[in-house]
């Protein structure tokens, strides 16, 4: 380059410039300054449409409240890392990577740095169980059980899906911009409660009824902690929130519907005054739901207890916005975790059972449509796993910070959430579920033992793993957080200088 001789008062500026371009080969780089950038995309399915959850097909015919991807992306000129709240009951793992690699054909983020995250919306699109095509090849009565009677995945849908996730990825990235952020954590106690409870009979059974009278106590804890972080542009506009809480979705409203994280969002912004996006990221929750089995009070309708649920969550995160510091020396990373896991099959002896239920005309009511059901499921895994004996498992660490969100793609159960937390040397730890993949419920090794028991046990096409599957997931994210360093909390200015007393607030107590 070269450089063109100006000569003013008092020196040279071609001197000048030669000094400082030599300096800065011994100064360090300057910091790049964290960005951060959200967006929204719409997936609300249509009338009509089937209604995800269950063992048997519901189908859509209302609307309340639309369904949403919603990105947050944070950038720091080395790494970019990306969370992704989808308004759904799960997401497949072949969704995640054709998501994965859009969003890297459309942006260059590597996919192993986006996490994708289902909120577990029992109000929400058709995902299914069963997915596009996987039994064609079946003999026919399971093609009948697999696509007649059990929630099925639409493709059109699942494709959707895909390209709203990388056209909101690409959304987030083109609006980034330089960021303060902020780490909290609320506490909300009085909506979500251990769904288990033990019983005289020396079981543990699943919601068996308020005011039962063999119920003895819940039979493990909850997970208080609201997780939130805010970002900020420079000016003190807020661009978004991430809230990660352990509650299931599954309040059921009569039509389509984000579920309770609608009403999370709309508490946030209306409290706060703003349309920025609120990303819910579902804690370690397969074992708790809004149902309190030791109340005996009267329940909400659904619609009322999405929005108390959504409303107390809500004003708790909007306490943390509130008051929590903000900074800017965020670094990122991430690290991920792929490996396999073994299936769980029915016995020979169960399988025997359920070819012999399945015989038999489908019955009407309850428990022998229940036993049917399983049947079925029964049915549906051990072809499935003929094909596919292992279930391909990722999880996944993000650091934003101080803060880092480690996931699991099962509804695990909040004691793997809590023992994550414990074991992890960052302030800030939010275990995510049902990212990256959804491979159902994954209980602790009690659950199983003389004691357990509850629907969450068992063997069906949607759950499955071995029975170790939760102590694996647990020790890989922590592992992979301990890879990375914490970075600091930002902290709130310190005073510089004592403050002058008010003039009429130092004055002699008056008496007469």
């Amino acid at each position: 380059m070269q450089l063109r001789r100006t000569t003013i008062p008092g020196g040279n500026v071609q001197r000048w410039l030669i000094r400082a371009a030599l300096l800065s080969l011994w100064l360090p780089p300057v910091q790049a300054a964290i960005e951060a950038g959200f967006a929204e995309r719409d997936i609300t399915p249509e009338i009509g449409q089937e209604r995800p959850g269950g063992y048997a097909k519901a189908f859509h015919k209302k609307f309340l409240d639309p369904c949403k991807v919603r990105v947050a992306l944070f950038a720091d000129g080395t790494h970019t890392v990306v969370l992704v709240g989808l308004d759904a009951l799960k997401i497949s793992r072949h969704v995640v990577q054709d998501a994965r690699a859009e969003i890297t054909r459309l942006t260059q983020i590597p996919g192993d740095a986006v996490m994708i995250a289902a909120t577990h919306s029992h109000s929400s699109g058709p995902v299914g169980n069963v997915q596009p095509g996987e039994y064609d090849a079946a003999p026919e009565l399971l093609r009948k059980l697999a696509y007649e009677h059990t929630s099925l995945a639409d493709a059109a849908y699942l494709a959707k899906v895909v390209r709203q996730i990388a056209d909101g990825v690409k959304a987030a990235s083109d609006a980034r911009v330089p960021a303060k952020i902020g780490f909290g954590v609320g506490h909300e106690d009085k909506v979500g409660f251990n769904r288990r409870l033990r019983m005289k009979n020396g079981q543990t059974w699943t919601n068996p009824g308020v005011g039962n009278p063999d119920v003895l106590d819940y039979a493990g804890p909850i997970d208080p902690a609201v997780g939130v972080i805010g970002a900020w542009d420079l000016q003190g506009r807020l661009l978004g929130t991430i809230v990660n809480y352990a509650l299931h979705t599954n309040i059921s409203p009569d039509g389509i519907s984000a579920n309770w994280p609608y009403h999370l969002e709309q508490t946030i912004q209306g409290a706060l005054k703003t349309n920025a996006p609120v990303v819910f990221l579902a804690g370690a929750c397969g074992d708790i739901s809004k149902i309190d089995t030791l109340s005996p009070f009267e329940r909400p309708t659904e619609e009322q207890w999405m929005q108390i649920v959504g409303g107390r969550v809500g004003a708790e995160a909007v306490k943390v916005l509130l008051t929590m510091p903000r900074g800017t020396d965020i670094a990122l990373n991430s690290r991920a975790k792929v490996w396999p896991i073994r299936r769980r099959l029915p016995s020979p002896a169960t399988l025997q059972r359920a070819r012999t239920v399945i015989a038999a005309a489908k019955p009407a009511g309850n428990p022998e449509l229940t036993e049917w059901m399983f049947a079925k499921e029964s049915l549906l895994l051990e072809y499935r796993a003929r094909i596919t004996p292992d279930v391909e498992v990722e999880v996944q660490v993000i650091q934003i910070g101080p803060a880092v969100y480690v996931s699991n793609p099962a509804e695990l159960f909040v004691e793997y959430g809590l023992d994550i937390k414990k074991r992890s040397p960052f302030p800030f730890t939010f275990p995510v579920e049902l990212a990256n993949g959804g491979v159902g419920y994954v209980p602790t090794e009690e659950a199983f033992g003389p004691g357990g028991g509850g629907y969450e046990t068992r063997i069906t096409i949607s759950s499955n793993l071995e029975i170790t599957a939760g102590r694996q997931m647990a020790d890989a994210g922590v592992a992979l957080v301990k890879e990375l360093k914490p970075g600091p909390v930002p902290g709130r200015p310190r005073v510089k200088q004592p403050g002058l007393p008010w003039l009429f607030g130092n004055v002699p107590a008056q008496v007469d």
